[in-house]
């Protein structure tokens, strides 16, 4: 499996406050990146996979709505997790 517990746990230590730290959004959007990559390259195999990629669109959208979220709460730590993680906004 791709996402096992130690990798979760690596995901929470760094972009958390503590590898129990699941609830961060820092960390749900670094978990949500990580399942993106996996499947962005599941889907450049399989290219007439729906279901994943509705799965893809789907995790797409809450990992915006969790940035729209921390954009609004605390300016400083979306740009943090945007320029750690790399993505375009």
């Amino acid at each position: 499996m791709y996402l096992t517990k130690e990798i979760k746990e690596e995901i929470f230590a760094k972009h958390g406050k503590d590898k129990n730290d699941s609830g961060s959004a820092e960390g749900q959007i670094a978990l949500f990146t990580h399942r993106i990559t996996h499947l962005t390259e599941h889907l450049k195999k399989n290219r007439k996979d729906f279901n994943t990629e509705r799965s893809l669109v789907k995790l797409v959208g809450k990992r915006r709505d969790l940035l729209d979220y921390l954009k609004k709460k605390d300016i400083m730590r979306y740009r943090a997790i945007v320029k750690e993680l790399g993505l375009r906004k």
